[in-house]
Parts: C-alpha cells; sequence; structure tokens
C-alpha cells in the first residue's frame, strides 16, 4: 500500500511554522510515502516566493499544489516555470506559465501523479476543469496508477460533482479553498477516496486565517479593510489516504488536524 498525506491550505508563517516543526514527526507517525500540500497562501496568506516554496520543499513537501491565488506574488510566475514541483491549476488558458500536473516518486519506489484542478462556481471563469480533468487523466495513466486530485473550488456542490465525475478514475479527490475541513470523507463506490475540503493549516483563531476585527468589521460595515495574517491556534488540517498500487484505488481515508503540541508529541 502507498500511504499519501495531502496537506490543506498553508496561511502564512504560522502555516509554515506547523510544517517545519511538525511535518517529519507526522510523516513518520502515519507512515508517509508521499507528502503533497496546498501553498498558494503560504506567504503571508497571499500568494507564494521562491524562498518560501523552496522551503516548504525543503521541510519534506513533495509535490506543492495552488489555486486562484497562485500568482498574488509576481515573481511567483517565474518560480513556477522553473520549479516542476509547483503546480497551478490545470485548467487555466492555454500558455499561462506552470503546469497544472506532476509524477512524483513517493518514498516507497511508487509513481504518483498529482493533478491540480480549479472550480468555476463563485471563482475566476476559466476553462472547463471536468474535460480537462478527463484528458490529463487519459496520459497521467500511463505513468502512475495513483493519481491524486486538488480541486480548488467555493461551491460545495461542485466539489461534489467532480467527485462522482472521477469515481474509478483517479485515487483521490479532494478539496481546497475554504480554509474549512469538512467531515465528509468516504471511499465512493468506484474506489476514490472523496473529502469536500481538507481544511487550513494555519491560525484557526481567526477568519479563514486573517485576523478576526478587520474581516468582521468589513462584514458589518462593507468597507474596504486591509487584512493581515492571524497568528492564534495554529493547527495543521489534512488527510491521509492509503492506495492500492495495482488498482490504484483508495483504500482508506482519515482526516487529520493537529495543533503544534500534538505535532511534537508525534516526534
Amino acid at each position: 500500500m502507498t500511504r499519501l498525506l495531502f496537506i490543506g491550505d498553508i496561511v502564512g508563517r504560522p502555516g509554515r511554522e506547523l510544517i517545519r516543526k511538525g511535518l517529519a514527526g507526522l510523516r513518520s507517525y502515519h507512515q508517509i510515502d508521499l507528502v503533497i500540500a496546498n501553498a498558494e497562501n503560504s506567504a503571508a496568506g497571499f500568494g507564494i516566493t521562491r524562498e518560501i516554496g523552496d522551503e516548504l520543499l525543503d521541510t519534506g513537501i513533495d509535490v506543492m499544489t495552488s489555486g486562484n491565488h497562485i500568482w498574488d506574488k509576481k515573481e511567483a510566475i517565474e518560480y513556477i516555470g522553473a520549479e516542476s514541483r509547483l503546480l497551478r491549476p490545470l485548467n487555466y488558458p492555454a500558455g499561462v506559465p506552470g503546469n497544472g500536473s506532476y509524477v512524483a516518486r513517493a518514498a516507497n519506489g511508487e509513481s504518483v501523479a498529482v493533478l491540480n484542478l480549479m472550480g468555476r462556481v463563485f471563482m475566476h471563469t476559466i476553462d472547463d476543469p471536468f474535460t480537462a480533468a478527463l484528458r490529463a487523466i487519459e496520459t497521467l495513466r500511463t505513468r502512475a496508477r495513483i493519481i491524486f486530485v486538488d480541486f480548488h473550488a467555493e461551491a460545495t456542490s461542485e466539489k461534489v460533482a467532480m467527485g462522482w465525475h472521477l469515481d474509478g478514475k483517479v485515487t483521490a479527490v479532494v478539496g481546497t479553498h475554504t480554509h474549512v475541513q469538512t467531515a465528509d470523507e468516504r471511499i465512493l463506490p468506484k474506489g476514490t477516496a472523496y473529502l469536500t475540503d481538507a481544511g487550513m493549516t494555519g491560525p484557526h483563531d481567526s477568519i479563514i486565517g486573517v485576523d478576526i476585527e478587520p474581516a468582521l468589521n468589513r462584514f458589518l460595515t462593507s468597507m474596504p479593510a486591509r487584512f493581515e495574517t492571524a497568528t492564534a491556534n495554529p493547527r495543521l488540517n489534512g488527510v491521509v489516504i492509503e492506495a492500492d498500487e495495482t488498482s490504484g484505488r483508495a483504500t482508506d481515508i482519515e482526516r487529520v488536524s493537529y495543533s503544534l503540541d500534538e505535532l511534537l508529541e508525534l516526534s
């Protein structure tokens, strides 16, 4: 069996510190063969830089996925062209820098394909992720039996639809973007592990990662506000998926949520 750890959206310095201090213990405790993480909010909550991306890779993350915030830092455009382990959603239009998929070598020697897609409901209007997924999977299946999909989307209905759309075609479909971990993990009838949202790796005493007062004030007044990354109660959210290498089907899915102290106890 191959065991994958997917880490929900890493938010700012608090999220990076959880990874830096706790990933090695978490990886060992759960006997993880490959680590995937959504890193699009890792630079002060908005975007990613080369320095931060390299730091995350050095901590033991094998593949980084992203979403609509991938371009928030200008240097990401050059970085994503140079670092194949950093993905942007596959269904951006032709000509956009970077790639939407990557085939990684897991610690047990197995090939694992990672596919990054983005939804269109309440999001930027880009190409159809449902059609793009099928085209990509046809190609990736020639290189890897295990295929993991990060579907970065706002609407739960669109995420659930993607799960059913890809059931039996990929190992797992896990959603990101809302920063709120859902409790609907399951293995669909044809063997695909599914979770609507993996959650957030960052400060949970916040409004999805930012300081409470300015975000709350914006709701109360509809006035613009400057958002800063919060710091309190950092937690790592994610999901562990076990896959059969021969069939590519998932055999188990488990949500995880750890405080820093809990992560350190795993070491």
